[in-house]
């Protein structure tokens, strides 16, 4: 006679596989080993994970003001206390890296996530997102001219839809402020050089992505725990030491963190047990439902002329992303964090 299984054993039966995978992820050659079910869950997860972490971020800054700077820190050091338990139970392995050549990669981490945030709070949820596909064409401007490589014509190509795109939506975006699209911008720059150099740094060291992360996450916390007292003190009378936290306002703010870390720990898995076809779609699929998003919680008002600039950007990206994909497969060569997505590695 068999015997069903109980609850607890069921959960510690997840638990050991999830750990097991991330303990032994694959390289990305093909379809993932693992069983459709959970495939599809970890799937899920991260999409419904990158849309709420997006939303969680804005409602925080409309409704809480809590301060952007002071929210990256919080970010980075949930981001550590993860990777602290991820060693704990063996998902990687530290090796040791140079701290001086991690330098410019924890500041630019800075400069990226808190421009990125700071784009977040004075833009709406579209334009924030219409914005960040600015990344692609970025990161193909520093690597033509730092890096002697080159795109195809074609490829090339796909950048005018997705430019064309973004100036429609943000122009005609009623909620438009010369502030909130410098933030933008200067995120744009930031992410890009953090992108590339990350790429860089990974084949320098032969390490992984939570490897590295592993020491930006405490390095740029440390960094920004000297700027904090200075641009946002938190003894201030706007401070949020002054300020009088509900329980929904803390249990809030607490869940981006942990939030920001499982979209972590799901990339990594995602990236080692799929493809980069997979992880591409999936992309796509968040940039739709986090304008979506944008859209349903916070209320954004849409023009037509915006809702064709989506359009066009999304037409853009997608034609990016395939030809890219057609050429590497062609080529035979391993995809790389710069060349597939613009959220390729982690995020907080």
């Amino acid at each position: 006679m068999l015997r069903r299984s109980s609850g607890p054993q069921c959960i510690a039966r997840t638990i050991n596989r999830c750990l097991n995978s991330l303990r032994n992820p694959r390289r990305i050659t093909g379809a993932s080993s693992m069983t459709p079910m959970w495939t599809g869950f970890c799937f899920a997860a991260n999409l419904v994970l990158s849309v709420v972490i997006v939303i969680l971020n804005k409602w925080v800054y409309v409704y809480v003001n809590f301060p952007n700077v002071t929210m990256t820190l919080y970010h980075f050091a949930m981001t550590f206390v993860g990777l602290l338990l991820c060693r704990s139970a063996n998902i990687f392995q530290v090796k040791h890296l140079p701290l001086v050549k991690m330098l410019p990669l924890a500041v630019t981490f800075c400069g990226f996530v808190v421009f990125t945030n700071l784009s977040l709070e004075y833009n709406t949820v579209g334009t924030y997102q219409m914005i960040k596909t600015l990344t692609m064409p970025t990161i193909m401007i520093i690597q033509t001219f730092f890096y002697d490589k080159s795109f195809s014509t074609r490829v090339k190509l796909t950048l005018v839809p997705l430019a064309l795109g973004v100036y429609l939506n943000t122009y005609f975006d009623i909620k438009f402020n010369i502030l909130g699209t410098t933030f933008a911008l200067i995120g744009v720059l930031a992410t890009s050089l953090y992108q590339v150099w990350v790429s860089e740094k990974q084949k320098e060291f032969q390490v992984n992505s939570m490897q590295l992360l592993f020491y930006q996450a405490p390095l740029s916390a440390l960094l920004l725990a000297f700027v904090v007292p200075f641009v946002e003190p938190p003894w201030a009378r706007d401070g949020f030491l002054h300020h009088r936290w509900t329980l929904v306002e803390l249990g809030m703010v607490g869940l981006t963190g942990v939030v920001a870390f499982l979209i972590n720990l799901s990339i990594y898995w995602i990236l080692g047990n799929t493809s980069a076809i997979t992880y591409n779609v999936l992309g796509h699929t968040k940039f739709l439902l986090t304008l979506l998003g944008g859209f349903v919680v916070f209320h954004d008002r849409i023009q037509l002329v915006q809702g064709v600039g989506i359009t066009f950007t999304f037409i853009g990206v997608y034609l990016y992303t395939r030809f890219k994909l057609e050429e590497q497969k062609k080529t035979d060569l391993p995809v790389t964090s710069s060349e597939c997505s613009p959220r390729r590695n982690l995020k907080s």
